[in-house]
Formats: structure tokens, sequence, C-alpha cells
């Protein structure tokens, strides 16, 4: 069975910076593609970055571009969200998603997965 984990999440001042990371477990065969969410207090879910294993490409929301950055590890099982110039508007629960394929009995399966989500706060 697939498993994200995040961790990594907590207390911050502007400017300051965090390192989040989502770990993949299970029968994986391959990640399609890694992406990180934010849900701000009261506000909906919304796409941060996304980088494709295959070709390392890394794609981010323009209000987080130049400041945040995607690091990857154990084959891409292990991802990081570096944050750095934090600001209060980054507060959020940041959420780890994988799209991937893993065995599921006999077969293998392609399907999204989601982390438990980290909380993010930025103190002004």
């Amino acid at each position: 069975q697939v498993q994200l984990v995040e961790s990594g999440g907590g207390l911050a001042q502007t400017g300051g910076s965090l390192r989040l990371s989502c770990t993949a477990s299970g029968n994986i065969l391959n990640i399609y593609s890694l992406k990180w969410y934010r849900q701000p207090p009261g506000k909906q879910r919304e796409l941060v970055a996304t980088v494709t294993p295959f070709n390392g490409t890394r794609n981010f929301a323009e209000f987080v571009k130049g400041r945040f950055t995607i690091a990857s590890g154990n084959a891409w099982t292990t991802v990081y969200l570096q944050m750095s110039d934090l600001k209060p508007k980054d507060t959020a629960v940041y959420y780890c998603n994988a799209d991937l394929s893993a065995k599921n009995g006999d077969l293998y399966e392609r399907d999204q997965y989601w982390g438990q989500g980290t909380q993010v706060t930025v103190s002004s």
C-alpha cells in the first residue's frame, strides 16, 4: 500500500526558511509527477510546484518563483520543498501529491496519492 508522509513544517519568521519533505513508500514502479499544494486558512488548495522525475523538469507558481526550490533523493521517492524568504502569506497547510504506479495485488495500477499535510506558519 502506497503512503506519502510529509514532514518539516513548523513556525518560521518572515524572511526565514523551512524545508518540507515528502517520502513515498510501498511497492512503487514509477513516479510520473510529484506536486506540492498548499491550502491557506479559509482558502482553496492551490498548486505550488511540480516536478517530473522523468526529465527533472520543475515548475513553480508565480507566487513562489525564486523563493522555493525542489530537490529529490532516493530515486525520487523523497522530494524536498526548500522554502526561503518566507512571507506571512505562505502560511498554509502544505500537501504532497504523487502520480505514480504501484503494485496492487498482481497488477500495477496508476493512481494519485496525497500526504496528510504539514502546517507552515510564517510570523510577521
